[in-house]
């Protein structure tokens, strides 16, 4: 499964003089029943050897072969789309099925291309789903489109509830009290799972669903911090099944995505105005990046832009100059500038948000940071 610690190590990745070939491609049977996508590969391949030139051609010749034998042999499967990314010279290969669409894409650079990947784990946050009842637990992971169930967790003979009245009467509030404490403890012991849960896997929204007397029990047994990443509860059977579950949590995910992007938008550009802990723009942006000082980097999906980087120190500017302001060595062009920026930020280890549309943000610039100092 695609995780931010396998990006980063993507994005620390250089070629050591050599060239990576990064391929997107939909492969969805239901849009391109007749494998086309292999037809797509070529002459984008093709295209990608005239505009590079012969020399590049030769270097990338072996990893073209390769990716192209890859795909006349995947199984059809129902993903929609793949990736690979490739350097015959250094013996690296990588591939992903992913079960959502992408841009058609073939980029030949010193490093693997990834920023098709940071937009996918950026719209599409691994979500785990709790439900939950007073004897049974089930933790699912939401990522990329799919869903898994995690784990089930079971607590057998928790007392049924006491008939009212007769000779028990007297002793109803005692065995209530009797029943609260069991199912306590079942919600404490799955509480303690999904929080092993959460720090294993990097896991920032949880959403909590079952009968609404399990909800709140779990919520005000919840510690704070597992409470501050709750964004939604709803009643739900325990005995729904994957498919029903992820139907009903789609269109909640998609929502709390759109206005937290918002909002982190917002924030960005009135901070910015005031000079308060935030720019925009692509070159103050990328001299905060170089400095360090970047905490959160957010940038429009489709922002393409050319800039130039200092083979030293790989200081990153839209700006054409001579030599870096850095440590005054030479300078490249480079056609990927916004890419560059997103690996750059990856290795130090600074939150990226892919925001896929915002006009406040186009005004701004296409792309601002929120700062550490």
């Amino acid at each position: 499964m695609l995780t931010y610690s396998e990006i980063k190590s993507l994005a620390a990745i250089t070629g050591e003089g050599n060239l990576f070939v990064s391929l997107y491609l939909n492969v969805n049977p239901l849009t391109d029943p007749k494998g086309k996508y292999i037809t797509h590969f070529k002459n984008m391949a093709k295209e990608q050897m005239k505009e590079t030139g012969r020399e590049t051609g030769k270097k990338i010749k072996e990893d073209i072969k390769k990716i192209e034998i890859y795909l006349k042999d995947i199984k059809r499967e129902t993903k929609k789309s793949i990736s690979v990314i490739s350097c015959d010279p250094l013996g690296y290969w990588k591939n992903y099925h992913l079960s959502l669409p992408v841009k058609n894409e073939l980029v030949i650079d010193s490093t693997p291309y990834i920023k098709p990947l940071l937009t996918l784990l950026n719209n599409y946050p691994r979500c785990a789903v709790l439900l939950v009842d007073k004897e049974l637990a089930r933790i699912f992971i939401i990522h990329l489109g799919e869903i898994e169930e995690y784990t089930e967790l079971f607590t057998p003979d928790i007392p049924g509830r006491h008939k009212k009245g007769g000779w028990f009467a007297l002793q109803q509030n005692r065995f209530e009290r009797h029943i609260n404490y069991h199912v306590t403890l079942h919600i404490k012991d799955v509480l303690k799972a999904l929080e092993d849960f959460l720090l294993k896997e990097n896991v920032g929204r949880i959403i909590v669903c079952g009968s609404e007397e399990a909800i709140l029990k779990t919520k005000n047994l919840m510690s704070a911090a597992t409470l501050n990443k709750v964004i939604a509860t709803f009643p739900a059977k325990i005995v729904m099944g994957e498919k029903d579950v992820l139907g009903r949590i789609s269109g909640i995910i998609e929502n709390f995505e759109k206005e937290y992007q918002n909002h982190i938008v917002e924030e960005i550009v009135t901070k910015s105005m005031k000079n308060d802990m935030a720019v925009t723009g692509i070159d103050n942006v990328l001299v905060n990046l170089q400095e360090g000082k970047v905490m959160k980097l957010v940038f429009l999906k489709d922002m393409m832009a050319t800039g130039f980087r200092c083979t030293s120190c790989d200081f990153l500017t839209s700006q054409s100059i001579k030599s870096c302001p850095y440590c005054s060595k030479k300078i490249e062009e480079i056609p990927y500038l916004i890419e560059f920026a997103a690996q750059k930020a990856v290795e130090q280890g600074v939150s990226v948000e892919v925001v896929a549309k915002s006009d406040e943000l186009a005004k701004a610039g296409g792309i601002g940071a929120i700062l550490r100092f």
